[in-house]
């Protein structure tokens, strides 16, 4: 499984979100072609309704900490 592939999987796990794009960036980065360690993700879920950016972040950050500590470089 592809890192994009558990990150989503992680997140629509976690979140049930509406809606849900991991994007790979890596390729904007000066990294090996075919690199997975720069991402961008949005998502839209109930269960950050009236939460703030930075909790929004924390909740996310949670979820993927074993890809942030191990396998990506940005998220």
């Amino acid at each position: 499984m592809t890192i994009a592939a558990t990150i989503e999987q992680k997140l629509l796990t976690a979140f049930s979100p509406f809606y849900l794009d991991v994007i790979n960036e890596s390729h904007m980065h000066n990294v090996a072609p075919g690199s997975e360690s720069h991402f961008k993700v949005v998502i839209v879920a109930q269960a950050f309704a009236e939460q703030r950016l930075i909790k929004r972040h924390r909740a996310v950050n949670a979820i993927l900490a074993d890809e942030l500590a191990n396998h990506i470089h940005a998220l």
